[in-house]
């Protein structure tokens, strides 16, 4: 909303330095700090408030150290996430922009059906909480939105031509030239691949001319997929103190990265990537979820006063997917978000192998001590902070390498 009195401000009023707000740099930096400030100081109150309601976790019997002291520590703290985010998002972005929309639309989504989740669990006294159809069909929901949004809406646009325009270049004669062009396309980028763009659509060249106008039937599904994929590895990474916090707060930095310069025609033409029209004013976004984030984990880092619950973990996961989605990095998620990934597989590995082996051996193996991974690590001795520190540490390296894919290829 500030954007807008802003912008009258200067084009109208003409009142000195109110065109600040014009640059996305700067409105990032505000979002950024008022993240911070909301999820420090605001969140111990939400906190609190919490504690009042007896929101407690209640903690299944594992085996895990200092598993039993978690028990009574206030849960749902997603909405702490949820606050810090949405507060600076509406002042400083731009409300009409169809991506900051879609993501606002996610937040309240996702974290809609996290709080449903903790509700059954902590009021109802079940501790399945929603159940796993009803999960998967409100991810699915959100897919089908996102996915027919970014497919059908006339502002989702790209350019793949950037290196035909030299921006850089200082003109010598008066050449009249064909304007670039922005087209609708279900292009992504394939990284390490130097001419990595691929369209979804080609998967339906073989049905012949025309087939460029059923793309939906490719994209949508894989929307769909991405999103319910990312967003259940989000939730299984919520494990331990700051796991989930932390990894995902330097994976969303890294997209951050990936929207300024696919959203700047300067940076986009340097690097040799898709040009995306508006897409940069999701770094506001980012800007603040990633603050909320930091600032979450002053109350979530070892010994936790808070956990984030499925209300915090299935935001995290499905704002990370549609991020992704919309910048056309889809591809770079098992890289990027390789923590998701690998606590995903342990899950699945485990309960496929344990299954086979009852059935083969009549008695069921285990290939880690306990799933998800960090658990595995907890069973073996280490101190979860030390885990933590360690998953951190792999998530950065993920991050730089996700990073370097914008000239390695």
């Amino acid at each position: 909303m500030l954007y807008y009195l802003f912008e009258y401000l200067d084009k109208i009023l003409d009142v000195p330095g109110a065109g600040v707000f014009q640059y996305i740099t700067f409105r990032s930096a505000l979002a950024l700090m008022l993240s911070l400030l909301l999820s420090t100081i605001y969140g111990k109150r939400i906190i609190s408030f919490l504690q009042r309601q007896q929101v407690g976790e209640t903690v299944r019997e594992l085996g895990l150290a200092g598993q039993n002291e978690k028990a009574g520590t206030p849960t749902m703290g997603g909405l702490i996430i949820i606050f810090a985010t949405l507060v600076p998002v509406i002042l400083f972005a731009k409300l009409h922009n169809i991506y900051i929309v879609l993501l606002i639309v996610t937040t309240l989504w996702m974290g809609t059906i996290g709080f449903i989740d903790d509700y059954i669990k902590i009021f109802k006294k079940d501790k399945e909480g929603l159940k796993g159809i009803f999960k998967v069909v409100g991810q699915v929901g959100l897919g089908l939105i996102v996915g027919s949004v970014l497919y059908f809406h006339a502002g989702v646009t790209v350019r793949t031509d950037t290196s035909t325009s030299d921006v850089f270049k200082v003109p010598t004669e008066t050449v009249i030239t064909p304007a670039p062009i922005e087209e609708k396309s279900t292009a992504t980028t394939i990284p390490f691949f130097k001419n990595n763009e691929f369209d979804y659509a080609e998967l339906l060249a073989w049905t012949g001319e025309g087939y460029e106008k059923w793309a939906w039937l490719i994209f949508i599904p894989v929307v769909i997929f991405i999103i319910t994929a990312v967003s259940n590895g989000a939730n299984l990474t919520d494990g331990i103190d700051g796991l989930a916090a932390g990894t995902s707060a330097i994976s969303v930095l890294a997209l951050g990265i990936f929207t300024f310069v696919s959203g700047n025609i300067i940076f986009s033409n340097y690097l040799n990537i898709m040009y995306i029209p508006n897409s940069g004013e999701m770094t506001v976004f980012i800007a603040a979820f990633v603050g909320s984030l930091i600032g979450f984990l002053w109350y979530n880092s070892y010994p936790a006063s808070v956990f984030m619950g499925d209300t915090g973990s299935l935001t995290i996961g499905g704002i990370i997917a549609v991020l992704a989605i919309a910048v056309r990095k889809e591809m770079l998620i098992p890289l990027l978000c390789g923590i998701f990934l690998v606590e995903n597989l342990s899950v699945v590995l485990q309960v496929s192998y344990f299954k086979y082996t009852k059935k083969r051996f009549g008695e069921g193996r285990r290939i880690f001590l306990m799933s998800p991974l960090h658990h595995h690590y907890q069973k073996k001795g280490y101190h979860e902070s030390k885990i933590v520190t360690r998953f951190w540490i792999v998530a950065i390296m993920l991050a730089i390498l996700s990073i370097v894919t914008l000239k390695l290829r």
